[in-house]
């Protein structure tokens, strides 16, 4: 008679702790590969880019699928190169300005700043907060790891390709990993995610050159320098909503400073006027049909981000959030609670053809 060896109660309890175990194993594995994950959503997020430049050339110019795909490809990494040859060849003087003197124009704000007693409170505790933040290892990385950072973002530009070159392979085999009865439910909601992330990458591109030219004009009315890098620099900080251009800021003010009165007044008055055009016509015309984030949501939810993951991890913030956002209307909202709300018409991976039930969703093909 076995008198130690466990009832059902007790083996029931076993395989419990055993399941605990393995999710915080896998938890802790998948918190260690941040950086991993933050690059594989980028490739990700590359690969609905490349889909949608290759469905331009397929839609309108009547270029064959397999055709446009190469062309998505090619065009994608032609504006990676593009951007590279703006900074590193067009704006090598430009740059080189920031560089140089953005340190001594932090210093000189904060020795300004250290005139008054809660200035120089407020000088230190920033510093001392800086000093001890993920943001500050994560930029000393970047600084001395200037190869590890091309190589990241060559892997990233790589595992783009991939995915565009054949997504519906990976979307069936996650599938498979799911229970047979939740699968529709799971493949509605990863189509809800494409065609939502397809939509504020448009949106987003828009942004970003309506902020870039008008502050670059600004900049170069109000006298300057290197005003076309900085209005370069505050397009591509749109990518990160309300934290990017504010930072972008910084170093315009900074250089409009060296130059006197009138070229710091006219940045301030041209990143006011652009905030104002940005936030009042530009955003909501060109996201009404995206997605809706409220905006205390959306700065808490990048700095989480940011801290959990990283410098990294703060460039994808504003798109994890759109995916979070997204995944709790089409999973929780509209599977769980049953609320009335569309789904993006799709070829079903594993099934027949599902049919939205809003006609104005955008089609989503595979």
């Amino acid at each position: 008679m076995n008198r130690l060896a466990p009832d059902a109660d007790d083996a029931r309890f076993i395989r419990r702790i055993l399941y605990i175990l393995v999710i915080a194993a896998v938890a802790a594995a998948l918190f260690k590969a941040g950086n991993l994950l933050i690059l594989a959503f980028g490739s990700m997020l590359g690969a609905i880019a490349i889909h949608a430049i290759a469905d331009l050339y397929r839609d309108h110019l009547r270029v064959p699928e397999k055709a446009s795909l190469g062309l998505g490809i090619a065009t994608a990494f032609g504006i990676v190169a593009f951007l590279v040859w703006l900074f590193g060849v067009q704006f090598r003087e430009q740059v080189n300005v920031l560089v140089t003197q953005l340190p001594g124009l932090l210093d000189q704000l904060a020795a300004w700043a250290s005139r008054s007693p809660v200035g120089a409170k407020i000088v230190d505790a920033v510093q001392q907060a800086y000093a001890g933040s993920q943001a500050a290892q994560d930029v000393s990385g970047l600084v001395q790891g200037g190869g590890e950072l091309l190589l990241n973002s060559l892997l990233l530009l790589v595992g783009a390709a991939f995915f565009a070159a054949d997504p519906g392979i990976y979307q069936r085999g996650f599938l498979f990993l799911i229970p047979r009865g939740k699968r529709p439910a799971i493949e509605d909601a990863l189509f809800d995610v494409g065609s939502t992330l397809r939509l504020w990458l448009r949106s987003s591109l828009i942004l970003m050159t309506s902020m870039g030219v008008l502050v670059g004009v600004g900049l170069w009315i109000s006298g300057v320098p290197s005003a076309a890098a900085l209005g370069l620099l505050a397009g591509l900080s749109e990518f990160i909503p309300y934290i990017g251009p504010t930072a972008a800021m910084i170093p315009a003010l900074g250089l409009a400073a060296t130059q006197g009165t009138g070229p710091l007044i006219g940045t301030l008055v041209t990143y006011a006027l652009v905030r104002l055009i940005q936030t009042n016509f530009i955003t909501p015309y060109v996201q009404a049909r995206v997605i809706s984030i409220p905006p205390a949501i959306t700065v808490f939810a990048i700095i989480g981000i940011g801290v959990i993951f990283g410098i990294f991890g703060l460039f994808f913030s504003a798109a994890l959030l759109v995916v979070i956002f997204t995944l709790v209307r089409s999973l929780y909202l509209r599977e769980v609670l049953g609320e009335d709300i569309p789904r993006s018409r799709h070829q079903t991976l594993l099934g027949p053809d599902l049919t939205p039930t809003d006609p104005d969703e955008e089609v989503k093909k595979d």
